[in-house]
């Protein structure tokens, strides 16, 4: 049990609690420095993340921790998107009395995420699920004198807790099957159990799960946070989240028996994921409404990668790629958002392009890179997990995926073409300030950077592979 194996983790609660004292101690006019110390608690994590990742692929403190590439990935992203989270928050959030305290939140809700990805005990998971769940219900309804932020919290909350349940049962179904939580001693434990108790954890956990992936059935919450909360808020929770609760359920997947019906049960709801957030897009005139339907068609196709662990090798490195490229195209997205000072209806990016060019251009690649076309990381992501979908022998799924894909197009094109082609504004469009500017730079460089440079990622992750 060394301590220097979670020393990010400690960083990272360390930083939090410091954030926290700032926020309470500074006066008002102060309070953008707790920021400041957020940021660096985020450096701090990645580095000390960094420094682990030439350590062996493990196993620690006591079987309950997974020391691999997954976790690896999974903590330095989520650092990177809540950095972009914070820069967006200094404009966004300064007349906010509770600034100050804005970070602390974003910092545990990004430690409840890494939690989610590196546990390797089921009660561990239940830990890192709920700490991020309580952290996020703040940050969704943060702009209290907001009708739309609180709704959006409030949906987040009851779906939060109804999913959360399913996935106690899921545990505890999965613990009176095997007669353990740790990972490491389910595959033998699995095998003599009863069928009937492992097809209800089959299923209520990857149900339970889908509440942090922002998948059906537990995707309600995620158009409405997308448009009603704090945009930082709806930038970090449309993603991290996501990331944590993907290596979750990828890690139990991988673990349970082939005849559990884990995989079809994933599959399935891959399938209604993409489809649904697909087909709900199309119809909206709210770009970040849009955004959040967008998000739970992603969840779809980042379970595809879940749905593909136990059929081929290729599944986890493309699941970790997709997770990394969609993550960096959507913060960037919803990053031009915040920077256009909330510009949300479809008819306020009339004629972008002649007024705002570069904010353009950075949405344009963003949408872009969803879809996955290349030169951009979308297209690395979503051609790596088609691959390892079909060697996993769901060449259906990645055919409804293909299909969904050119329906996503359609939306996505809406917007880029309402930022082109339309007449410009009369007005000048303001845009909200450096710090904003310096975030939607910040992703979008990666979104260019990544679909250059995405084969690293893929054989990083292809040479450690998932544990345990």
């Amino acid at each position: 049990m060394r301590i220097g194996h979670v020393l990010p983790q400690i960083v990272l609660l360390v930083g939090a609690a410091t954030t926290l004292v700032v926020a309470l101690v500074l006066p008002r006019r102060r309070q953008s420095w707790s920021g400041a110390v957020a940021l660096a608690a985020l450096a701090g994590t990645a580095g000390a993340q960094l420094s682990l990742v030439a350590t062996s692929d493990q196993l620690t403190f006591d079987l309950l921790w997974a020391l691999d590439a997954s976790t690896h990935v999974a903590s330095i992203l989520v650092c990177a998107i809540t950095a972009v989270a914070v820069l967006l928050a200094r404009e966004w959030m300064v007349t906010d009395p509770r600034f100050g305290e804005y970070h602390a939140l974003l910092l545990l809700g990004a430690l409840g995420a890494i939690v989610m990805a590196g546990a390797a005990d089921a009660n561990e998971l239940v830990v890192g699920v709920t700490l991020s769940s309580v952290t996020g219900y703040t940050l969704a309804a943060y702009h209290r004198r907001s009708a739309l932020s609180v709704e959006a919290g409030m949906g987040y909350f009851l779906i939060g807790g109804l999913s959360n349940i399913v996935l106690l049962v899921g545990v505890v179904l999965l613990f009176a099957a095997a007669g353990t939580t740790l990972y490491a001693d389910l595959p033998g434990s699995l095998a003599a159990a009863d069928p009937w108790l492992l097809a209800g954890a089959a299923v209520g956990l990857p149900v339970g799960l889908a509440f942090k992936v922002g998948a059906v059935p537990g995707h309600g919450w995620v158009p409405d946070v997308a448009q009603g909360a704090p945009l930082p808020s709806a930038a970090f929770l449309t993603v991290v989240p996501k990331v944590g609760g993907v290596l979750a359920l990828a890690r139990l997947v991988d673990l349970v028996p082939a005849s559990s019906r884990a995989t079809t049960a994933v599959a399935v709801l891959a399938a209604l994921s993409m489809t649904l957030g697909n087909l709900a897009a199309l119809r909206q005139e709210d770009v970040r409404r849009l955004l959040g339907w967008s998000s739970v068609s992603q969840a779809g196709y980042a379970l595809m990668g879940v749905a593909a662990v136990q059929g081929s090798d290729q599944a986890v490195p493309a699941l970790l790629l997709f997770l990394v490229v969609y993550a960096v195209a959507n913060t960037a997205a919803f990053a031009v958002v915040g920077l256009l000072r909330g510009r949300t209806r479809l008819e306020d990016f009339a004629g972008l392009v002649s007024v705002r060019p570069w904010p353009a251009w950075a949405l344009t690649i963003a949408l872009l890179s969803l879809v996955g076309i290349p030169p951009l990381a979308g297209f690395a992501g979503k051609f790596a997990l088609f691959t390892a979908t079909i060697d996993a022998d769901l060449a259906w799924l990645a055919a409804l995926a293909v299909v969904n894909t050119v329906v996503s197009l359609f939306y996505y094109l809406r917007v880029i073409a309402a930022c082109h082609l339309r007449e410009p504004p009369a007005e000048t469009v303001a845009l909200l300030g450096r710090w904003s500017t310096a975030a939607v730079a910040l992703a979008v460089a990666g979104t260019v950077v990544l679909g250059l440079a995405g084969g690293v990622v893929l054989g990083t992750a292809q040479a450690r592979p998932l544990l345990p």
